[in-house]
Formats: C-alpha cells, structure tokens, sequence
C-alpha cells in the first residue's frame, strides 16, 4: 500500500513538471521535482527499514 502512495506521488509529481513545462512555469516544475524526490526519498526510506 505504501509503494502505491509512493507510485501516484511520483505520477502527480510528473504531470506537475509535464504542466509546468508548457505553462513556462518554474514554481510548478520545482513543485512537481520536489514531490517526485521526496516520493524516492520515502521509498527508500520504507525499503531500509524492513529489513
């Protein structure tokens, strides 16, 4: 369930930076990485731990 979470975060996060790109929008883009690196970082992150 978890990584599911993870795999819409990333999907949103893309679609942000794919909207961000055709509005020539820098914020969205930003918006769209950081969710992206973060929706990584928590993956990793719950992959650790269970072991």
């Amino acid at each position: 369930m978890r990584y599911l979470v993870a795999v819409l975060a990333v999907a949103i996060g893309v679609a942000g930076i794919v909207r961000g790109e055709a509005d020539d929008s820098p914020g969205l883009q930003f918006l769209g990485v950081a969710l992206v690196v973060g929706a990584i970082a928590f993956v990793v992150r719950t992959a650790r731990r269970g072991r």
